[in-house]
């Protein structure tokens, strides 16, 4: 019995992840585009313009996620469901035990602290979102997209800072490669046709003046920065403090002397994918299997959301806001369920990839979303208008610049 709960475990030979790390990275991109796409379709050729409570659906659908594994663990293993929890709590309080998000760690318990990581990531997840939707509406939405995906850029400024790291010049050019390939794809595109535009206003309530220009520039780029730095924090804190650790009583020192200090040795996959077995205890399932520590943490962000964030649509409703109105047709209804569930997918393997590539690769790979999506335009909007010299550039850049990542951290440089 006790060798079989030690299939359980994560794969001794995966690095990264490995294979399945990459995997996780194509399903996150397709995710996103997916639901990028559909709350588009939602709100412009549907016309359900409720973004909020779009925002509201998508992310309180989270919680689906620890049920779903739990439920593909036990069918496909015969483990018990009881096996997996305690291997959950053991995680949780072996890694409380050592890493702690409150002043006063000493004398709080370790599912405390938990609640307390969870009541976080929600607000790291919910407040640069808000902050977007409302940017949107007062900002036009080449800058505000331009600038929320300087959160690449920030990422790495903030690891390098949080976690004392030394500066290392090929993943600051590559970071900051990324990010001037953005600005190329944005405005590169834009110069010749607004479709981008149009295609990347997911929220479809940009305000503008009696002249055709956005209603408030300055306040809705400002926002923008703030959520766009916001984000980069809940990445690299989460990646610090989220993420299961080595325990003590592993030498990791071999592992991790393959890695250098500047090639985020931290956010190697050995932190979530190598604790040690416990083999006095049949009935445990431990470590946890790939991916489901990450999956509890998202999926209590979703419980919370779900509980606490509906708070807002009465009151955006009673001050004229947004009006609160369900689907009224059943193709909207199962365009709402696709859009969610296309976010479960994407926030799923986002949080996972959190913690086992760090939020450096993580947030520039994301940034393949943006060529994605304008192939997307191309190959069936017939948007050719698009696709422009600048538009190929940037898209070059993005991919060139996340391939060096890729390569240095998969090659431990």
């Amino acid at each position: 019995m006790a060798g079989h709960y030690e299939r359980l475990g994560p794969e001794s030979g995966l690095d990264l992840g490995g294979k399945t790390g990459i995997a996780i990275f194509i399903f996150m991109l397709i995710g996103f585009v997916a639901e990028s796409e559909l709350a588009q379709y939602v709100q412009s050729s549907l016309d359900y313009r409720h973004p909020y409570f779009l925002f509201y659906i998508a992310h309180s659908s989270m919680l689906i996620i620890l049920p779903i594994h739990l439920a593909i663990l036990h069918y496909t293993s015969g483990i018990p469901f009881d096996a997996y929890i305690r291997g959950l709590q053991n995680a949780i309080r072996s890694h409380y035990g050592h890493k702690s998000i409150d002043i006063q760690s000493s004398r709080s318990h370790p599912f405390s602290q938990f609640l307390l990581l969870v009541s976080l990531c929600t607000i790291g997840i919910t407040i640069p979102g808000l902050l977007w939707f409302a940017a949107i509406t007062l900002a036009s939405v080449s800058d505000v997209t331009a600038i929320w995906n300087s959160n690449a850029f920030w990422a790495y400024v903030l690891s390098v800072k949080l976690q004392k790291r030394h500066w290392e010049s090929r993943r600051l050019a590559s970071v900051v490669i990324a990010s001037i390939g953005v600005l190329a794809v944005v405005y590169g595109s834009n110069s010749q046709s607004s479709a981008t535009e149009d295609a990347l206003d997911l929220s479809g309530t940009t305000e503008h003046d009696s002249s055709g220009a956005p209603s408030a520039p300055f306040l809705g780029n400002t926002l923008t920065l703030v959520a766009s730095l916001g984000y980069a924090f809940y990445q690299v804190l989460y990646n610090m403090y989220a993420k299961l650790q080595v325990p003590a009583t592993r030498d990791a020192s071999e592992e991790r002397s393959r890695l250098s200090i500047a090639s985020e040795s931290e956010l190697a996959a050995s932190d979530e994918l190598s604790m040690p077995m416990d083999p006095d205890n049949k009935d445990l399932a431990q470590p946890p299997p790939f991916g489901l520590y990450a999956n509890l943490i998202t999926s209590s962000i979703g419980l919370l959301t779900l509980v606490v964030l509906w708070i807002p649509l009465p009151i955006l409703h009673i001050f004229n806001i947004e009006s609160f109105g369900l689907p009224s047709n059943p193709w909207l209804l199962l365009c709402v369920v696709g859009m969610a569930l296309s976010g479960v997918i994407f926030y799923m393997c986002f949080m996972i990839l959190l913690g086992i590539w760090g939020p450096i690769i993580t947030s520039v790979g994301n940034l393949l979303t943006i060529v994605l999506i304008l192939v997307i335009d191309v190959a069936f909007r017939d948007a050719f208008e698009t696709f422009t010299a600048w538009s190929l550039l940037g898209s070059g850049m993005i991919v060139c610049a996340f391939a060096v990542l890729a390569y240095e951290t998969f090659n431990g440089r």
